[in-house]
This record gives structure tokens, sequence and C-alpha cells, in this order.
């Protein structure tokens, strides 16, 4: 596709760069367009947003890193190299989930109404950062001999060169623009706190490990298995927000049940 759009002198600006930058004012806009309909302070939400920014992207860095520790060890310098690609949603995602945790513990805010709060502008995000894979080539797909399979031929394309793959950067692209719609519509509905974070984290799991079973580039296997990293990663936190959800929908059921005195 195109890793590089355009180079001044030796300023290079990367299409990935630019695709993630414009996810997170995107979802940033979006959310703070969300808080004000609940009465939040927009100043409040952009402090946040940057705390919870940086996090993500060490998080995501470091589980890439870790995912392809040899190549690191012999390339150390090339773990800065962000431009080039290389974070992991789910490594991110935790980093981000430990920040916003202390962020509202020292504000003495409520987690479950802030990661709602947060929940549809990640997942709009995530569909715009994910086209920035798409033009840089990484997070490629398999083989395949499909009608819309995509054919990298750029030199400077992370994924291999003239032969056709799944686009599973588009597939996690649609994913997320979805997920946006779907989560806007429940949060009409909202019932309890924590309802649309918990539902993100679970259709976010539950097509992320659908992607997953079409991607062709190798992040470690867990030894023993034929499961990668992120795949356990994303198959625990599709477990946890299942078990989660359930116990608060029980619960607020069995508030709504008890008799009034």
């Amino acid at each position: 596709m195109f890793p590089d759009l355009f180079s001044i002198g030796p300023l290079t600006i990367h299409t990935y760069g630019l695709f993630v930058a414009i996810g997170f004012l995107v979802s940033l806009f979006v959310t703070i367009k969300l808080g004000k309909a609940q009465g939040i302070d927009s100043q409040q939400i952009i402090d946040m947003a940057f705390r919870i920014i940086l996090w993500a992207i060490i998080g995501s860095r470091l589980a890439y890193i870790i995912m392809n520790l040899p190549y690191f060890l012999n390339r150390p310098l090339d773990a800065l190299k962000l431009w080039e690609g290389g974070l992991v949603f789910s490594g991110g995602l935790i980093l981000a989930l430990l920040a916003l945790i202390w962020h509202v513990w020292r504000r003495h805010l409520s987690f479950w109404t802030i990661a709602d709060l947060w929940s549809p502008g990640l997942a709009i995000g995530q569909g715009i950062g994910r086209m920035g894979c798409f033009m840089a080539g990484c997070c490629y797909g398999k083989p395949t001999e499909l009608p819309w399979g995509i054919t990298f031929s750029h030199s400077k394309s992370l994924a291999p060169l003239n032969i056709s793959l799944h686009p599973t950067q588009l597939y996690a692209s649609l994913s997320g623009f979805i997920l946006f719609l779907v989560l806007i519509l429940i949060q009409r509905k909202k019932g309890f706190e924590g309802r649309i974070f918990l539902w993100f984290l679970i259709l976010h799991s539950t097509s992320r490990l659908f992607i997953e079973r079409f991607r062709g580039d190798f992040r470690g296997l867990i030894p023993g298995t034929e499961m990668s990293g992120t795949q356990l990663i994303t198959l625990l936190i599709l477990l946890f927000s299942v078990i989660t959800l359930f116990l608060k929908t029980s619960g607020k059921e069995k508030r709504a049940g008890r008799p009034t005195s």
C-alpha cells in the first residue's frame, strides 16, 4: 500500500502514525461529546486521554516486543520504530485499564462510568487505526485465493510482497466501526454501570479471536499449544467479561425483584 505519505528533507510522514493519530483524535472527540451529554467536564476527559494513550502505546509496544523477542534482542533500536507498525491492542488495553483505574481512584470517580464513557470512542479509534496497519502492511493475513485478497507490492511494506493475502487489517477496521455503532445503540438503554464497557470487551474479543484465524504474521506460540499470546490474552479477557456481565446482570435483577417496604 502506502507506508510513507511524503518526505520533506529528513522528515517522513508515515501513514501508520498518521492514522493512529487520527484515530486518537476522533476517539477523543466522540468521548468529549458523550461526556458533555452526561455532564462530565471536557478538560477532565482531555487530561485523562493523554495518560491513557501514553500507557496504551507503551503496553501495545511491549506486548509486540515480547511476542517477537528474538528479533528485538538482535535489533534493540528497532523497538523504538513505532512508525513501522507493531502495536498489540490487547497489551495496550491492559495498561490503559490500569492507568484508568489509577486515574479514577485518584479523582474519586466511578470506574464503570468512565469505562462506559470511553468504550465507543475506543472502538471507532481502533477502526481508524487499523487502516494505518493496512497502509503499512503490518498485521497481515494468510495467503488466500478469495476475490477480496490484497497483494502488497511496495518495497517498504511489512507484509510479504506479490502474493494475495487476507486483508485482516480491514477485517479489524470494519469490526471496530460496527462495534462503535452497536455500543451507541446499547448506550440508549444503558441499564447499569459497566454494561457498555463489558459489551465492548465481549464483542471486540469475539471478533478478534475470529480474525486471528486468518492472521499470517508469526507472533510466537504458547509452549505446547498452537495458540498465540494474543489469542490467550484475548480469551482471558473474553471469559472475564462474560462472567462479570453475568454477575452484574444477575445482581441488577435481584435488586429489581426485592419488595419495597
